[in-house]
């Protein structure tokens, strides 16, 4: 593979394009509120990292969480420690419960408390970290609440990892699918498009993808790239899903427990992995 014969700015806006290419929930109507450049922008930020990355994820589904989220958290959580650094995934019960036996966890507490920035800063000054991500977790509407895409509320089943990305002294990154998300303050306006309790809540830089956890595929195909690292190809979804689906995760969509994310079979996924992989010269 010759690293070398590849522009960076064209192949983000490749895997920015394929990645909303379905438009499931409008993330294509809104893409143009958005820089060109920002899988770019958010895989140079996470290459860089030796030290801790906080991963916050897990979107309360009826009385467990859905499948997108962790898995994107999970695929990314081992690219980034394979290359040294040391991931956390940030979350509350039950997801935090069902991966802390496999993964560093740091749990944080559901429903609305008088703890929640004093949780963050606490957090952020233990880990001292390189970067804050949040991939497809729940973000604070404009009133303080969070809302599901039918538009229910969900703030009684919701930790707050806003805190978190409003007080990281880091780099912050958020990735979402539908706008109501963590990062999706950053384009408001453009979400007005759409039938959504929009996010209010900013980060440094908000990459969308169809499905969240095809978000997490678009950064470590950029550090494969730099790392002449197959990381893509170690992505296994099918067993992702069969871990969590043991764990009690359901579709976000069909709130069913099933291997699928968003409503879709998993050879999504894998087909987004392979297209993906045949953008930087693995086939």
């Amino acid at each position: 593979m010759q690293n070398n014969s590849i522009n960076e700015a064209v192949l983000s806006k490749q895997i920015e394009d394929l990645l909303v290419a379905r438009n499931l929930r409008g993330m294509k109507t809104i893409q143009p509120a958005l820089a060109s450049g920002y899988y770019l922008r958010a895989a140079r930020t996470l290459n860089k990292c030796k030290g801790h990355v906080l991963i916050g994820t897990g979107f309360p589904v009826v009385d467990t969480f859905e499948t997108d989220g962790p898995v994107g958290a999970i695929a990314l959580y081992q690219a980034l420690e394979a290359l040294g650094a040391t991931p956390v995934i940030v979350c509350g019960p039950p997801v935090s419960q069902a991966l802390m036996n496999n993964y560093r966890i740091h749990e944080i507490s559901v429903g609305e408390h008088q703890e929640r920035t004093l949780e963050a800063f606490k957090a952020l000054y233990n880990y001292n970290p390189d970067a804050v991500l949040s991939i497809e977790r729940p973000g604070q509407a404009e009133d303080g609440e969070y809302y599901n895409m039918r538009g229910e509320s969900i703030s009684d089943r919701t930790a707050c990892f806003d805190t978190f990305v409003r007080n990281a002294k880091c780099p912050t990154i958020g990735i979402g699918d539908g706008g109501n998300e963590i990062g999706m303050g950053n384009i408001q306006e453009a979400l007005k498009e759409l039938d959504i309790m929009a996010s209010a809540t900013k980060v440094d830089e908000l990459l969308i993808a169809d499905v969240s956890n095809w978000g997490a595929y678009g950064i470590i195909t950029f550090l494969s790239l730099w790392n002449d690292k197959d990381l893509l190809n170690d992505i296994k979804p099918i067993e992702i899903l069969k871990y969590l689906s043991k764990l009690g995760s359901v579709d976000g969509v069909t709130r069913e427990n099933e291997l699928t994310e968003d409503g879709l079979p998993v050879s999504e996924g894998d087909s987004i992995i392979a297209e993906l992989r045949g953008l930087i010269g693995y086939n």
